[in-house]
């Protein structure tokens, strides 16, 4: 029997033929990477060797995870700040080069949430969403993309709606000494955009532990988490960090302002960090200047306010407002940080030490406080009682001084005096307890118009209580008018001072 012949469908080297022409496209090559060397370790502060071809700002990885910031380009090395602990480098480790500058990642998943200026959640609530990665450093916007600021950002501080106005892209400057108040106000403007469509930012920039976890208690007690991001770096986190703070915020509130949306974002202090930016320079052989500050302290902040604005309809017209916070001390407006801040901002709330101790609270000094946008961000319904109150309560202010030193007074400055008490009165306001845009009016009608002059100063907080419950007892039409771009008329006036004098009635009555 004959055995038949196997015949195989492929040879061994037709299997093979795919491989072939693989290994015949691939390209034998090595792709060349950058390494440098630590040489030198100091607090926040790492000299490099090597890494030719590194960028000003760019990104390094350092070993454990650790990255920071090339800020000094020297012939034969690199002078980088660390964006962490520097205790677990050692000097002879190896550093690479990224090719990317500092970024954040940035997205309606940090809405409600804590973090740190690198991203990472410090809540204990998982990681976070996010929708891209924006560079912390960015180009404000050019003069052509803006709008002008024309919609005011409500405080709920009657004080600053009637008479140093906010707008929506504004910069207004915060000071004042330690211990004034300077946090609160920022606090309550952040209470009171709930319900307004109005994204908030609160960066603490080298505070207390103890310090951020009241303001994050108070912000959720009071409801306000839904619509804030917390950005924290602590007084014992790494300079670098502090630095890189508001620089950060400011990308994520850019994010949501692009989006069209309106952003408040406040920046608490800008004092802690000139130091930490002074610190810095200092590690870093950079020239010192006026109060050892480096020569570019003034850039650093002009291009983090500038990029705080309105934009243009055609941009989607979202808005970024700024209060940059910053500490004075011993009352000195014309130190140099304050000098600096004053001359970026379109304005500044002066809290005094003197109005604080004599329980006048928010104590913003009227006089030396100013909004350069003033009424252009202003709902007309103020225009029509703030610049009456202003006038008289400068002329109070300045009668009380010559009252203190005995002098006998006519019939007419008595009155002055007497109203002006009655206004300070009702320019007070209790911490966390923003008041409405109607209750605010009716108050200041009240006032503009003497009915509360008959009262006596012990009372004016009662009466005040009063007339802002009444407002439920306003028309609808009228209260909706207050939001409009006319001024109120003549009858609605009646309308509520009529009200008002009903509500202040009860108050004489036994038993109100």
């Amino acid at each position: 029997m004959k055995t038949p012949e196997f015949k195989a469908d492929k040879t061994i080297d037709d299997a093979f033929t795919p491989v072939k022409e693989v290994l015949n496209d691939y390209v034998h090559g090595l792709v060349p990477r950058e390494k440098g060397t630590i040489i030198s370790i100091s607090a926040g502060i790492v000299r490099v060797s090597g890494l030719p071809g590194v960028g000003y700002d760019e990104l390094l990885k350092f070993p454990g995870e650790l990255y920071g910031i090339a800020f000094n380009i020297d012939e034969n090395e690199i002078g980088a700040v660390l964006l962490g602990d520097n205790s677990l480098l050692q000097v002879g480790e190896v550093v690479e080069r990224t090719g990317r500058v500092m970024d954040i990642p940035v997205g309606n998943g940090f809405i409600g949430r804590i973090v740190n200026p690198l991203g990472e959640p410090l809540d204990g609530k998982g990681s976070i969403p996010f929708t891209q990665r924006l560079p912390i450093e960015r180009n404000a916007p050019a003069i052509m993309d803006r709008a002008s600021v024309n919609i005011p950002l409500q405080t709920g501080i009657k004080v600053i709606d009637a008479l140093i106005p906010i707008g929506r892209g504004q910069r207004e400057l915060i000071m004042g000494d330690r211990q004034t108040g300077k946090t609160a106000i920022a606090l309550d403007t952040i209470i009171n955009q709930k319900d307004k469509n109005v994204i908030c930012i609160y960066c603490a920039i080298g505070q207390r532990a103890s310090s951020v976890a009241k303001v994050v208690a108070r912000l959720e007690e009071k409801g306000a988490m839904d619509y804030t991001i917390v950005v924290v770096t602590e007084g014992n986190d790494a300079p670098g960090l502090q630095y890189i703070a508001p620089y950060a915020a400011t990308s994520m509130a850019e994010y949501f302002m692009e989006s069209g949306h309106d952003v408040l974002i406040v920046y608490d202090d800008l004092t802690h960090h000139a130091r930490a930016y002074r610190e810095l320079s200092l590690l870093l052989r950079r020239p010192p200047g006026r109060e050892a500050f480096p020569g570019d302290i003034f850039y650093i902040h002009s291009r983090l306010l500038e990029r705080a604005t309105h934009l243009s309809s055609e941009l989607g017209g979202g808005s970024l407002t700024a209060l940059p916070i910053i500490e004075t001390e011993a009352q000195n407006i014309a130190a140099y940080i304050p000098t600096n801040l004053i001359s970026i901002t379109d304005g500044q709330l002066y809290l005094s030490p003197k109005l604080f101790e004599l329980g006048v609270l928010p104590a913003i000094d009227v006089g030396k406080s100013v909004s350069r946008v003033g009424g252009k961000a202003q709902l007309p319904a103020y225009r029509a009682v703030a610049g009456a109150i202003k006038l008289a309560y400068a002329q109070f202010e300045e009668l009380e001084t010559f009252a203190r030193f005995g002098t006998r007074l006519d019939e007419h400055t008595k009155n002055v005096i007497e109203h002006g008490k009655r206004i300070r009165e009702c320019l007070k306001q209790n911490e966390l307890e923003p008041v409405s845009v109607p209750g605010q009016i009716l108050v200041l009608l009240a006032v503009t118009n003497g009915l509360l002059d008959d009262i006596p100063v012990e009372k004016i907080q009662d009466a005040e209580s009063l007339i802002q419950r009444s407002v439920a007892g306003i028309p609808r039409d009228i209260i909706q008018s207050f939001y409009s771009d006319k001024p109120i008329s003549k009858e609605d006036i009646n309308t509520i001072l009529a009200t008002i004098s009903k509500a202040i009635n009860k108050l004489e009555q036994p038993g109100s």
